[in-house]
């Protein structure tokens, strides 16, 4: 009771014209904000990181997720214009870091990561909780259906440094390709020529191969 009446009290007094303590939008932001971790997990912990074995992108996926969510709720209550979070969704969505572009694949995982912080985010009296909940479900079952049932091959990568310079002219790739196939054990079914060292004679190459192709 004691607790009870601290709250009822705090929600009275104001600090610059905010509430110091808001029942209905904390518990609002706390119950969605569960919500939401418990989908992304789904999403990211047992559907892309099973696939890829990206610590990286775990860590990174978790935390623009969190903060877009926490964004967009937080700024809802100030009544701003869902083409502010549009905006900011797109930002966001667009992000590339300067070490490493982000693959198509992780862009597309962020992209969705992004997309159900802002839909769980936004989410009003205007959409029911069962539409909420089929709206999160779909993403889930199609993004599994497509990793784990129709896309029965998953595409893997490595880095690796090459020496023999004189096989990455363009004339010369199928020959390229069969040299790291035989030096890697890999069937390799794509190369993608990096960086050139013409002091070392080197070259960075990140190949790609089915990962059914290791097992």
């Amino acid at each position: 009771m004691e607790l009870l009446t601290i709250l009822l009290q705090a929600s009275e007094f104001e600090i610059f014209g905010a509430p110091l303590w808001d029942s209905e939008d904390f518990w609002k932001l706390l119950a969605k904000a569960i919500f939401n971790l418990f989908i992304i997990t789904i999403i990211i912990r047992y559907l892309y990181y099973p696939v890829t074995k990206n610590k990286d992108y775990l860590f990174t996926y978790f935390l623009i997720s969190l903060t877009v969510f926490i964004l967009c709720i937080l700024l809802d209550n100030v009544k701003l214009e869902l083409g502010f979070a549009l905006g900011l969704f797109a930002i966001f969505g667009i992000i590339r870091y300067r070490t490493d572009p982000i693959p198509i694949k992780e862009m597309t995982y962020l992209f969705l990561v992004i997309g159900v912080s802002v839909l769980n985010a936004l989410a009003n009296k205007k959409i029911s909780h069962a539409e909420l909940l089929l709206g999160n479900f779909l993403i889930i079952a199609i993004t599994f259906g497509l990793e784990k049932i129709w896309l029965l091959k998953h595409e893997t990568r490595k880095n690796i440094t090459y020496e023999k310079i004189e096989l990455i002219v363009p004339e010369r790739r199928e020959e390229l390709i069969a040299d790291l196939s035989r030096r890697t054990g890999l069937d390799i079914i794509r190369i993608e020529i990096r960086r050139i060292d013409f002091l070392k004679d080197t070259a960075n190459i990140r190949i790609f191969y089915y990962e059914e192709d290791t097992k």
